[in-house]
């Protein structure tokens, strides 16, 4: 299986971007500057795993941070999928050029063609400050996120 085996680092800056939300309004991560940003890529929309887990983030919103979760699914699937989930975070597609931003971050699965489930935490100054990538088959725990980002000031 060919994976990008080196996820973006804890410490480093983080890749800027501009994706699309399930509404078609574009998300910049350098307009989020002095936000702490919680970036969770997920395989794709409406599978098992991935349901559970942004259900999970929609059932226990993350306090004192942005989220935005990223797949290389459509904005009309993102927008489909929100509608029926009650999501209303951001679900930003990163359709084309497929999959470039979870390339960026060294999460992107080339011989699949998408993105494992990696989450960043991205202080305000735009530094990725905690990482974990998971493989496709197993989901992450919103508790990890909330403890990350209490220890980070």
């Amino acid at each position: 299986m060919a994976v990008n085996a080196h996820p973006a680092e804890v410490g480093a800056l983080a890749p800027d971007f501009e994706l699309q939300d399930q509404h078609g309004t574009p998300v910049s991560l350098a307009r989020l500057r002095g936000e702490k940003v919680v970036l969770v890529f997920y395989p794709l929309a409406f599978s098992g795993i991935c349901s559970s887990e942004l259900s999970a983030l929609r059932d226990r919103p993350i306090e004192g941070a942005r989220l935005l979760t990223v797949s290389v699914d459509s904005v009309f699937t993102h927008r489909a999928w929100a509608d029926r989930e009650g999501y209303t975070f951001s679900l930003l597609s990163d359709f084309w050029p497929h999959g470039q931003v979870a390339q960026a971050y060294g999460v992107f699965d080339d011989a699949r063609g998408l993105a494992r489930r990696g989450t960043f935490i991205i202080d305000g100054e735009g530094v990725i400050r905690w990482s974990v990538v998971n493989p496709i088959s197993s989901a992450r725990d919103v508790a990890d996120y909330v403890k990350a980002l209490a220890d980070i000031s």
